[in-house]
This record gives structure tokens, C-alpha cells and sequence, in this order.
């Protein structure tokens, strides 16, 4: 058993296996904690979480489609209609947090266009967040255009007109760069089908997603099915181009109004707390996409309150608008509820919140191994935890798997970096993020109730074992390793940059950890045993001697998450140097390939790999710049929770292209685009020893402060 669980994990052992092995006294002790756990999970009720799922799809934006967008009339309807319900169960000083966001409300987008059957064909159509009104039907005339590239839309007039495009999100490029692309030579709309990646569960299946891009270059979604009619009414017609009828509703307004709610199980520690948290905006119908993330917080919630549970610490259970998008013209243009919740409006919860527990997708079986992700210090924690779920038949057969580090896709992301240790359940690397995510046909059937139950018994269990903890239990050598792991010997021997003293630190800092987490194990088992005996005054005693190591410790993982964890510029969450180092390894490589005249390699192989650079392939540098722009100079509140987590970037457009041209060559000379590129290498080099220097400082800072805990 790792250390820093202790005697914690007897929380969900059976009382038959401690009697086998303990005196009689301490067998009935152990029982009064097993009723704690038996009464919640006896009380906890999957068929009212699901009708309280049921019950959010009552108010929609698109009376065709559904969709509870940010700001919109039917978010701010379902917002209200949640806190009822948390003041109904029993949850008290339930609250409204108003915070600014730009808001959309899509009502419709509905193409009608004759077919190549001369037969009269109706496309409902999904959208993005852009501004965009036909005030009525309008006459528009509609061409295909590829994927949208600028070489697909280098000889098509565009002008004015609606663009069919394919598209792979996933693969390939977000829908904002042939949006954008198609908007500066003038056309009035691309309308985008997802030919793979997203929404392929069924060829009807229209696809959503943060648009990432400004609101006047507008951009809506067309099902494959759809979309085969339409390319063959084209094909048919004598130019490529034909007139439809387009009748579409989309409004982006900057500066609007929404809310967060959350109510309170309050426990004899008012200002210490568990935050519980679900999203409640939505496209589509949204059943799993968060409708059943609330119903798992609120069932959560009224298991809590009818089981009778009297927490220590206070239960916060937060309904957070906004996080599908709620920032227009931003890369970073979602979690806008809980960046808000946590940075601006409750920045007085970090340094009080033991966890975050966020919600996404959790009424399906996403993998026969239910995953929590965490930050890296609860990594140990809850997968000692995780031992001793009960099981439900049907699902999950091979338990609970714990994965670090936490993504920038969901809410729990915006908690972590504030400072608050956050969690979710994972779904991101499932079959249905290909299927069925973001589409209509995330709705009731998808509902498997076994595991909505699992998910219910799980994190209300983990609730509670959080709530008979007395001083959160961070383990720092999760991270230390992981960067220790996450030093490329070669790239750092490339770059003549020695990591001898980061590693050095680094192990220094392990070992004060390792210390600390003793420390923290002895602290907790004995609050958990004076709890167990039900010994009020040493209870109260060990609870008010540890809020100072509580304090500390948390103070050090917001240190930690200030420090280290910065962005690739495709979101995944990194340690500074590993910016450089995955650059120096791709200039390297890219270099040696042109050295021997092999352009094709040096260009398909590696530097499309550096920083944002993928998309000087397919795209105007207009476009190129503008994303790049928005992201390196855009300011705080549009970069939200991305703000100041890129490490740099390197603009090799022109080399590229460059070598792109020069490839049809015999013989090219790429003298020129050498010697730029070993400059850019030296660069990458110097930034290398910079982040390796900032890196070693602030590992040497985080031992000092694990020292003071020790």
C-alpha cells in the first residue's frame, strides 16, 4: 500500500475480512465505517439521476436540433432550472455566479436545395459560432470546394457563395482554418461535412465543435448523407455551382451575461472544501455531453444528503455554464464557466479545496476499464482508492485504471491550474469520441444505466473517503518523475545542454517528497482512527494541528502548476522543456534529410512537426498568421486558461513552401533554406537551456517548500 493512502483505504473494506484478523472491538469499528459507505450506496438512486438527466432537455436554442449554447435564453433556463432542483434535495445556500462571456444562440439553418432527381431536398443543417442571418429564405449559390485549402479554393469563385467542403478535425485541421480561408476570398459561409474523425457513427450524423475562430467568417454542418445529394446535384449542373435556398439563424454577441450555481452540504468545516462540478451547456441533445455529468453530480448529491452522510469538510456541488465555447476568437475558447468560476469569481476556494471531481460522458461504458484522470499528485492516491470500488455486473470487468496528466478538454483543467488537485472521469480516448460525441446522436440511446451506477457509487464513495482525510494527499513524486522521464538524453546531447543538475534537483525533491508523504500518511491514519472512535476533541484536535501542512501542500501544487505545466500548441499539456526538446529533434532530423537532398523527408517527416507549423502546408499566411497572432498576442481574458502556457513559436512558412516548390526540382539548391533553418536550431537550442535553467530553479524552490513540510 503506497504510504500516503494508509490506513484510509479500510474505508471500503468488508467487515468479514478485518474481523478475520482484529480484536472484536476493532471489527465493530470497522463496521460503523462500512454502514457509512452501505447506507450512501443503499440511498444513492440511479433511476432519479437519470430522469433528472431526462428533465435538461427541456429547454432548447434549435427546436430541430436542441443545443443549450452559451449565454443562449435555454442555457440560462437550465441553469435555473438545476438550482431548483439543488434546493429541492436539500442542498443549502445554493448560488448564482453572473460572469461575462460572449454568448450564441443558434435557432437554424435549414438548406433546401432540388437534387439530381429534379425532387425538392430539405438539409437541417448543425452550426458554429459565428454570426450569420439569411432574415428568411435567401437565394445563394453553393460550390464544392474540397477540404477547403487555399490551393482547393486558389481557382474557385467563392465569391459571396456557400462552400461545401470536407473536413477530418481530428486528423487533420480544425474547422476555423478552411472557415477562414474561404472568408478572406469573400464567400458567405462554408458548410462543412465530416467525412471522418468525428460523428461516424451513422452517415446522417451532423458533427458540433468550438469554432476557434472569429464570429464573422461563418462556418455550419452538413451530414454525409446530405452531402451526397448535393455534391451529385452539383456534378450535374453545368458549371459546378447551383442555387439553393438557405434560411439560417446563428447570433455571436460579445460581452453577455451567464451563471454558475453550486449548493452546499456544509460540514463542520465550512471554509474547507470537496467541489463536486458538471457542465450544463450543450449541443445537440447532449444526453452524455454533460446533461448526464449533472445527473451523476446531482444523484451524487441527494444520495450524500438522503444516506444521512454529516461531512467534515463542506460539499460543493457546481453546475458551470459555458464550457462547449463562451469566448469568440480565441484558440482557447471553452471551460469559459469554470476559468471564470475558479479564476475570477472564487479565486478564494484555492488553498480551501481539497479536490476537484469534474464530470464528462458518464453514463456509457466508454472502455471495459473505467479510467479516472487526475492531476499527478493524486495519482497514488486514487488508484489505491480504486481497489476497493464495488464492482457492478456489466461493466468495467477490468476495474479502474488512474492516468495523469489532466487535458485541456474539460473543466477539471481550468480547477487544476488555479491550484485546486482536480479529477474526472475519462472518455477521451473512446470509440464513441469517433461515434457519437458532439453529434445528434448523443442522446437516451446511449444510456447504459450499469454504468451510470458505477459512476455513482464511485465518486460518492470518493467523497466521502476525501471527506476523512485531514490534509490532502499530494504526492509530489508522481510529477518529479514524470519530468525526470521526460528528459530526451539525445535532444539535450544535440543541443549541448546538460541536465545534470535538473535531474539532480529533481531527485533531491523526490526524496523531501517521499518524506513529506510519510508525514501526510501519519497525520491522516490518525484522524481517520480518532474518527473512527468517534473521539470528537482529538478529531478536532489532529484536524486543527494539520492546516497549516494543508496549507503548504497545497500552496506547493499550485507552485508546481504554475511552473510546469505549459501547452503544445495542439493543447497537449507538457513540461516547458519539452517544447524545445521536441523542436531540436524534428530541426535536427529535418536538417540532416536536406543535407543529403532528401526534401521530401525533411518536410513531410519533421518540420511540419514544429510548434504550429502543419498549417503553413495547406493554408494562405494570411490564415497562418492570424491563428498564430491570436494566440502569441491576444490578451488575458481572451486566452483565459492558455494564457502564458505556450512556450514560443517558430514561424517556418516561407521555408516550407519554399522547399515545397524547390522539391519538384532536380538538383534544388536548399543552401538558403539550410542556413535559416540551423538558425532556427540554434534558437531552439538557446530556449532549451533557458527552460532547463527556469525548470532547475523552480525544482529547487518546490524542495524548499516540501523541506518546510517535512
Amino acid at each position: 500500500m503506497n504510504k500516503i493512502m494508509g490506513g484510509l483505504a479500510a474505508t471500503l473494506l468488508i467487515t468479514l475480512t478485518l474481523a478475520a484478523c482484529t480484536p472484536k472491538e476493532e471489527a465493530v469499528t470497522e463496521k460503523k465505517l462500512v454502514d457509512v459507505n452501505e447506507e450512501y450506496l443503499s440511498a444513492v438512486d440511479v433511476d432519479y439521476a437519470f430522469d433528472f438527466t431526462k428533465s435538461l432537455e427541456e429547454f432548447k436554442t434549435n427546436e430541430k436540433l436542441g443545443y443549450r449554447t452559451a449565454g443562449s435564453e435555454a442555457e440560462l433556463k437550465t441553469g435555473e432550472k438545476i438550482a431548483d432542483e439543488m434546493k429541492k434535495i436539500g442542498l443549502t445556500e445554493v448560488t448564482k455566479d453572473e460572469f461575462s462571456l460572449d454568448t450564441w444562440e443558434f435557432e437554424k439553418a435549414d438548406l433546401t436545395f432540388v437534387d439530381e432527381n429534379g425532387e425538392e431536398h430539405l438539409a437541417v443543417l448543425g452550426a458554429y459560432q459565428v454570426n450569420f442571418d439569411t432574415n428568411g429564405g435567401k437565394d445563394l449559390e453553393v460550390v464544392y470546394g474540397g477540404k477547403g485549402t487555399a490551393d482547393d479554393l486558389a481557382n474557385l469563385d467563392v465569391e459571396g457563395k456557400l462552400v461545401l467542403i470536407d473536413i477530418n478535425q481530428r486528423e487533420e485541421w480544425w474547422i476555423n482554418y478552411p472557415a477562414y480561408q474561404a472568408h478572406l476570398k469573400g464567400a458567405a459561409a462554408v458548410i462543412a461535412v465530416q467525412e471522418a474523425g468525428y460523428a461516424e457513427a451513422d452517415e446522417d450524423a451532423l458533427n458540433a465543435q468550438d469554432i476557434c475562430g472569429p464570429d464573422d467568417a461563418p462556418a455550419f454542418s452538413m451530414s454525409q448523407t446530405d452531402a451526397k445529394q448535393l455534391k451529385k446535384a452539383l456534378e450535374a449542373s453545368e458549371n459546378g455551382a447551383m442555387t439553393v435556398k438557405f434560411d439560417a439563424k446563428s447570433t455571436v454577441k460579445m460581452d453577455g451575461k451567464s451563471y454558475n450555481y453550486y449548493g452546499k452540504i456544509i460540514g463542520k468545516d465550512p471554509e474547507s472544501y470537496i467541489i463536486l462540478s458538471a457542465h450544463y451547456d450543450s449541443y445537440f441533445t447532449g444526453f452524455q455531453d454533460d446533461h448526464a455529468a449533472i445527473g451523476l453530480m446531482m444523484g451524487v448529491a441527494k444520495g450524500l444528503i438522503d444516506s444521512g452522510y454529516q461531512p467534515e469538510k463542506t460539499i460543493i456541488f457546481n453546475a458551470l455554464a459555458a464550457e462547449e465555447w463562451g469566448v469568440s476568437n480565441s484558440r482557447y475558447d471553452w471551460s469559459t464557466g469554470a476559468y471564470n468560476q475558479i479564476f475570477n469569481i472564487h479565486p478564494e476556494w484555492v488553498g480551501k479545496a481539497f479536490a476537484n471531481m469534474n464530470f464528462e460522458l458518464p453514463a456509457y461504458e466508454h472502455t471495459t476499464q473505467d479510467e479516472i484522470r487526475s492531476v499527478y499528485e493524486l495519482n497514488n492516491y486514487l488508484t489505491e482508492f480504486a481497489k476497493n470500488v464495488p464492482t457492478v455486473d456489466g461493466v468495467y470487468k477490468d476495474g479502474i485504471s488512474v492516468v495523469s496528466p489532466l487535458r485541456t478538454w474539460s473543466d477539471d483543467f481550468s480547477f487544476g491550474i488555479a491550484g485546486v488537485p482536480a479529477l474526472r472521469n475519462d472518455f477521451q480516448d473512446s470509440d464513441f469520441m469517433r461515434s457519437h460525441y458532439h453529434s445528434q446522436l448523443d442522446n437516451e440511446d446511449t444510456y447504459n444505466a450499469e454504468a451510470f451506477k458505477f459512476h455513482l457509487n464511485l465518486y460518492g464513495l470518493l467523497s466521502m473517503h476525501y471527506d476523512q482525510t485531514a490534509v490532502v494527499p499530494l504526492d509530489f513524486t508522481t510529477r518529479l518523475t514524470a519530468m525526470k522521464k521526460a528528459i530526451d538524453a539525445d535532444a539535450f546531447g544535440q543541443a549541448e545542454v546538460s541536465s545534470e543538475q535538473l535531474v539532480a534537483e529533481i531527485d533531491k525533491a523526490v526524496a523531501l517528497a517521499e518524506e513529506v508523504n510519510t508525514k501526510v500518511a501519519k497525520v491522516n491514519d490518525d484522524y481517520f482512527a480518532a474518527l473512527t472512535e468517534e473521539n470528537t476533541e482529538a478529531t478536532q484536535k489532529l484536524y486543527d494541528e494539520s492546516r497549516e501542512l494543508n496549507s503548504g501542500l497545497l500552496a506547493a501544487f499550485k507552485y508546481a502548476e504554475d511552473q510546469f505545466v505549459r501547452l503544445t500548441w495542439e493543447d497537449a499539456q507538457i513540461f516547458p522543456h519539452q517544447h524545445a526538446q521536441h523542436n531540436i529533434t524534428n530541426l535536427a532530423l529535418a536538417i540532416e534529410a536536406l543535407e543529403k537532398g532528401d526534401i521530401t523527408t525533411a518536410t513531410d517527416e519533421y518540420l511540419w512537426a514544429i510548434d504550429n507549423n502543419w498549417y503553413a502546408y495547406d493554408f494562405d499566411k494570411e490564415v497562418f498568421d492570424y491563428f498564430t497572432d491570436y494566440v502569441l498576442e491576444a490578451p488575458k481574458e481572451k486566452l483565459m486558461w492558455g494564457e502564458g502556457r505556450i512556450v514560443g513559436q517558430e514561424d517556418l512558412f516561407d521555408t516550407i513552401n519554399s522547399l515545397i516548390a524547390k522539391n519538384e526540382q532536380e538538383g534544388a539548391d536548399v543552401s538558403a533554406e539550410l542556413t535559416i533553418l540551423t538558425e532556427v536550431l540554434e534558437r531552439q537550442k538557446s530556449l532549451l537551456q533557458t527552460t532547463t535553467d527556469e525548470e532547475t530553479i523552480a525544482v529547487q524552490e518546490l524542495g524548499k517548500q516540501l523541506e518546510a513540510l517535512k
